[in-house]
């Protein structure tokens, strides 16, 4: 009674997954060997400020990683791919740590939620280049069905902002890249945009790299427009916009134009309505 059975077997834990090694009782926190973590190919900022790195390295050497890298499993690659966090990850790197504190994502996340991850990280800090913030926006859109309202509402950031962005795409490539290395600046290429044919685009664009500021390019955008409005061919476009409230937004126009257009027209009246607004003006 109360015997040992000595040739009873050991009982051995399972052997651990591969995803589970460095991980803690609560699982969704856990440090990893860094190198057991790998990019996402579809993180829409791909250039980082190696200056930057430098700077958040030293402050990772001197008071540590302060906040873990969140993470996706891939069963493909065996690797954690870095949801977002990848700017600490590789500074984690060059402060030549060999673990990373991670926080652990086990629910499925959809391609959209990912980037949406990843855009608002990026989108707080304002570390994307222009066209890659706008090629997001289009991505999100392609993935979900949304228009640019949908895309702002649900990054928390005004409409007005993707608007301007994805007007950015319509410009040829050579431009985009301008836009990117910093030659062009994004609120000049934005009224460039407005422009009907890539030759104006380049031309007026000269201008801009050699000084001219984004109020002297608004202004020529806005004379050349209005010659080409006193050539067009009679027909004129109307269109309606019908708000849940109940009210019919109408813009007309004595000849052809395009969305950008139409949104200049409806943002002059939204500037026009606030004033009345903060003026106490009554409609009746």
């Amino acid at each position: 009674m109360g015997a040992r059975i000595r040739d009873e077997p050991v009982q051995l834990s399972p052997v651990s997954s591969p995803r589970d090694i460095g991980r803690r009782r609560l699982r969704n926190i856990g440090t990893i060997p860094i190198e057991r973590v790998i990019p996402d190919p579809e993180q829409p900022r791909s250039e980082f400020s190696e200056e930057a790195l430098a700077r958040l390295a030293d402050s990772i050497r001197s008071k540590g990683q302060l906040l873990p890298i969140h993470v996706r499993w891939s069963e493909g690659a065996a690797r954690w791919v870095i949801v977002s966090g990848e700017r600490r990850w590789r500074a984690t790197q060059v402060a030549g740590l060999k673990t990373v504190n991670c926080y652990f994502a086990d629910d499925g996340l959809s391609e959209s939620d990912i980037l949406e991850q990843q855009l608002v990280e990026n989108l707080l800090r304002e570390d994307l280049r222009p066209i890659e913030e706008a090629r997001a926006f289009e991505q999100l859109m392609k993935l979900n069905g949304w228009n640019g309202n949908q895309v702002a509402e649900a990054l928390h950031v005004p409409a007005s902002k993707v608007s301007r962005a994805l007007a950015l795409l319509d410009l040829p490539e050579d431009m985009q890249q301008q836009i990117d290395a910093g030659q062009l600046p994004a609120r000049s290429a934005y009224e460039l945009a407005k422009l009907p044919d890539d030759g104006a685009r380049r031309a007026l664009a000269a201008k801009v790299v050699s000084g001219m500021t984004s109020q002297e390019t608004a202004k020529v955008v806005r004379e050349q427009r209005q010659f080409k409005k006193q050539k067009r061919r009679p027909g004129g476009t109307k269109l309606d916009f019908w708000a849940e409230n109940g009210w019919k937004v109408t813009l007309a126009s004595k000849g052809k134009g395009n969305y950008h257009e139409v949104e200049e027209a409806l943002l002059q009246a939204l500037d026009e309505v606030r004033l009345r607004i903060n003026s106490n003006v009554q409609i009746f």
